[in-house]
């Protein structure tokens, strides 16, 4: 079994890779269809060669390494499995604690430090790719805190949840799937609500809009939206890129309406609050609460097709790998490719959905503020800033964008206007 891994994925690995470089760089076209050409979805009305080269040449290389990097983790996992590295840890973990309760948390540092470790080429790679298009402005130390808080943050909450996983797991062998998706719903709500007020700030420094103008201007559409907000929070995001993002965020006392400071540098004020009326339009629209909806249900439908799935896998290669049974804590880097490849099943339908929802928001945004121009221009502004594909190849959108195409988005503005 040893051999056939190394095999296939020497042999395969590299295949792959090829092939997306040739649907990325030779079998798919730039630009926008003939019909479109001209108008302000045109990259070429509002770009200039230059910057239209570099959005090309960025877009592609970046979707290059998303598809490479994509099977990356899954095929480490089974590495792990196959060359009996998972009871490794897991003895690891024992021999180093006499406590039980520390013993998973020891195996998903492990793990998670293995896989890191592998996997940080590809994530450097990217942050190189976003320095050398000028889309990042962050330094190497700083990127690696940011890398590094991520890692332990990730490690401390997949500890929790995989040790109660796991005794869920030994105490109730047909019906850990159901009490753990129940267990999961307060968590994910409990997430949400101090996302923003806990998590967030770890990265980034949080204070009031600095202009009182265009806060007032923000905080009497959210007042029309029913949003209650008190104020507008700006983050210092200059000193890690250039790229543009505003959103609202959290639920309760702890809901917040955030602006990047690279936003407000770049955006005329009609046009960051055409930003704005976009992101208020999401909660008006519930879709905060229809994410953690979709988010239960397809959790729900995931564990119990781990549950089954993980079942058959353990029973007709478990010994191979050296693990003992689901409830082994050896059986993680399983079921983290079970999910891994399940979440990839479902991640069209989901992207789908949140396109539907974006696309809803503009109109929402559009009809709130009845400002087309500043739609334009803003969208227009997003995809020079971000050097963004406005028409990126059908794959890419399939499995990667959760918003409309900036094509499709300013087309439905000019479609708007000849009704």
């Amino acid at each position: 079994m040893k051999k056939r891994f190394v095999l296939w994925t020497v042999i395969l690995f590299p295949i792959y890779a090829y092939l997306v470089y040739l649907y990325l760089f030779h079998w798919t076209g730039t630009g926008v269809p003939v019909s479109y050409q001209g108008t302000a979805a045109d990259p070429v009305t509002f770009m200039t060669a230059k910057e239209l080269e570099l959005s090309q040449d960025f877009s592609r290389y970046k979707d290059f390494l998303f598809f490479v990097g994509l099977p990356l983790e899954g095929l480490i996992y089974l590495g792990v499995l196959i060359f009996g590295v998972s009871p490794i840890f897991k003895q690891f973990g024992e021999r180093l604690s006499r406590f039980s309760f520390i013993k998973i948390p020891i195996y998903v540092l492990l793990l998670s430090a293995f896989t890191w470790i592998l996997t940080f080429p590809i994530y450097y790679a990217e942050r190189v790719l976003s320095v050398t298009y000028g889309i990042s402005t962050q330094s190497f130390s700083s990127w690696m805190r940011d890398e590094l808080l991520g890692f332990w943050i990730g490690v401390l909450i997949m500890s929790v949840l995989i040790t109660v996983l796991y005794w869920l797991m030994k105490r109730f062998t047909k019906r850990w799937w159901l009490y753990a998706w129940i267990l999961l719903i307060p968590f994910l709500i409990f997430m949400m609500y101090i996302q923003p007020v806990v998590i967030d700030p770890l990265y980034n420094d949080f204070s009031e809009l600095d202009d009182p103008v265009l806060e007032e201007k923000i905080l009497n559409m959210a007042d029309k939206a029913d949003i209650p907000a008190e104020r507008v929070y700006e983050v210092d995001m200059s000193e890690k890129t250039n790229a543009m993002n505003a959103y609202v965020n959290g639920i309760g006392s702890n809901l917040r309406i955030v602006l990047w400071d690279t936003t407000l540098n770049h955006l005329k004020n009609k046009e960051v609050l055409f930003i704005m009326a976009h992101e208020i339009g999401h909660y008006v629209m519930n879709h905060l609460y229809y994410n953690l909806a979709g988010v239960i249900i397809s959790s729900l439908i995931g564990l119990y097709l781990a549950y089954r799935l993980l079942h058959t896998v353990i029973r007709k290669w478990g010994s191979n790998w050296g693990v003992k049974s689901v409830a082994d804590i050896s059986s993680l880097p399983a079921l983290f490719i079970i999910l891994s490849l399940l979440s990839f099943a479902a991640s069209p339908i989901e992207l789908a959905l949140s396109r539907g929802a974006e696309k809803s928001a503009d109109e929402y945004a559009i009809e709130m503020t009845e400002d087309k121009e500043a739609a334009v221009g803003a969208f227009q502004e997003l995809t020079v800033n971000g050097l963004s594909d406005v028409n990126p190849p059908a794959l890419v959108k399939f499995f990667r964008y959760g918003h409309p195409t900036m094509m499709e988005r300013i087309l439905m503005l000019e479609e708007d206007d000849k009704e």
